[in-house]
């Protein structure tokens, strides 16, 4: 992943860039000037910029409301200490992707810029899609069996939908909880056990609780 790093605070800077590089998979430009960024973010490809709100001469949120207006599409965070809504509006008005308040946990971040990436990258997909002699809707978050109906919520939707998608291959509890609790804090995998469990309690209204497989010590999976 191309990482665009704008941020005045050469401690924090030095810091997020090492942290970034040694995981491995990340690639980062590190600049401290809002022009800087500006040239580097038109002039090279980033899957991701991190702009912090406050730099000399061209702030932030003017970069990034600059950038959109030049019709610049790739994701952006922002950092800002600033957190007061007002701010946050201020932010995502000017076309921020995402808001990340100082101080925060590493983790936190790396999570942020996997979710964005993913947001980058993500197919477009049907509305209705059939599993089975079973069809879920993108658009109400409902299954469906001729005429019968049951509703998931956002949550269970998305790990449903996510097991569909992956048709055949084994998610681990992991991955799920990546891809569908993304940056929350103190969330356990035990939650992807739990919502599994509510899946299937409403799918056994069409007797259909074994779509989703269990791979014991694993994860979860729907067969092809």
């Amino acid at each position: 992943m191309n990482i665009l790093l704008a941020e005045d605070d050469l401690a924090l800077g030095e810091l997020i860039t090492h942290l970034l590089k040694k995981k491995g998979d990340f690639h980062v430009d590190w600049v401290t000037q809002g022009k800087d960024a500006y040239e580097y973010a038109i002039n090279s490809y980033y899957d991701v910029i991190v702009l912090d709100w406050m730099m000399p001469e061209l702030s932030g949120v003017d970069v990034c409301r600059n950038l959109r207006k030049g019709g610049y599409s790739r994701a952006i965070l922002m950092l800002t200490a600033k957190d007061a809504v007002s701010d946050r509006v201020t932010g995502l008005d000017a076309g921020a992707d995402d808001y990340l308040v100082k101080p925060f946990e590493f983790d936190e971040l790396l999570a942020r810029l996997r979710a964005l990436l993913r947001r980058n990258y993500a197919p477009i997909l049907e509305e209705r899609v059939a599993i089975k002699d079973l069809v879920l809707n993108r658009t109400n978050y409902t299954v469906q069996q001729g005429e019968k109906e049951i509703q998931l919520t956002p949550r269970e939707f998305q790990l449903f939908d996510l097991l569909v998608q992956n048709k055949g291959r084994v998610l681990t509890r992991d991955l799920i909880l990546d891809r569908v609790w993304g940056y929350e804090k103190d969330v356990s995998p035990k939650i992807v056990d739990a919502t599994v469990k509510l899946i299937r309690k409403k799918l056994e209204f069409f007797r259909k609780e074994e779509v989703i497989q269990s791979i014991r010590g694993v994860g979860y999976k729907i067969e092809d």
